[in-house]
């Protein structure tokens, strides 16, 4: 495995058994992030399960990539931005000084809204980056970590006859779901979809929808969406924001058939958003 668990937590920390059934947990509290003097997200507090896909919905504007941002470390990358408050991944404060942004985003990984293979690398290559920037060399490891990774997001058959080609050359469906094998090879514990469908043609959204459904058997899944439909079709909990503050968080189906804040029925309902 590449980037051990450990290396993410410290050498004091227990390796998670993954066929125990206790993939990474995630924990979020008092989060308040922002640019400058802009407050995005205020006082977020939540927790989000384990093998399942957790979607978080909400207006424009309302804070929902700054939030998925905050979970890998990407929002400190922006000039200006700041973060306080408290997240966790199997325990651990990903914001502790001791916790390596790198090794984090291996093990937290993300798929932005259009795909973004990267340029001039073959199939092959864009799968394999992450392996060896880890280390693993041994082409025979390689190919069958490539393959595995393929396989997982529902692509080898469609590109095993062609990996050397350039990863761009696939159509954008098929270019999304490479970015989601990239993801897997290093073999995450969560994993961070921003609208990863927004980008993508109704017949290539069915499929990745249905990758979605097979991955969170195995994976801790969050997933932004501006499509109210798409949640209710693959999400188990559904998170609403609304100018940066939780409103409610639920089972999907709880939440979209008796929503308990009338601001959450009037956004499903279409009334704002």
């Amino acid at each position: 495995m590449i980037g051990s668990l450990t290396q993410f937590r410290g050498a004091s920390a227990s390796p998670i058994d993954k066929d125990a059934g206790q993939a990474a947990p995630l924990s979020v509290a008092s989060l308040r992030a922002g640019f400058g003097d802009h407050v995005v997200l205020r006082d977020l507090s939540v927790k989000m399960r384990a093998k399942a896909l957790t979607a978080i919905m909400g207006p424009s504007g309302c804070g929902k990539s700054t939030f998925i941002r905050c979970i890998n470390r990407l929002h400190e990358e922006i000039p200006g931005a700041w973060v306080r408050g408290t997240i966790e991944v199997q325990g651990q404060n990903v914001y502790d000084p001791a916790v390596d942004p790198v090794e984090l985003r291996r093990r937290v990984g993300m798929v932005f809204q259009r795909p973004n293979p990267f340029p001039n690398f073959s199939i092959y290559a864009n799968v394999a980056a992450g392996l060896r920037l880890g280390g693993m060399r041994k082409r025979s490891q390689l190919d069958a970590w490539v393959e595995k990774s393929l396989r997982g997001a529902a692509l080898w058959d469609e590109v095993k006859d062609r990996l050397e080609k350039p990863g761009s050359s696939l159509s954008g469906g098929q270019q999304q779901r490479l970015c989601i094998a990239r993801a897997l090879a290093v073999e995450p514990e969560v994993l961070l979809l921003d609208e990863p469908c927004s980008a993508l043609d109704p017949v290539a959204t069915q499929r990745i929808e249905e990758l979605l459904l097979e991955l969170k058997r195995e994976y801790t899944l969050v997933m932004v969406t501006h499509n109210i439909q798409q949640a209710a079709r693959v999400a188990d909990e559904t998170i609403f924001l609304l100018l940066g503050e939780l409103v409610e968080k639920g089972p999907t189906s709880q939440m979209f058939t008796n929503p308990r804040d009338p601001r959450t029925e009037s956004f499903i309902s279409g009334r704002f958003g």
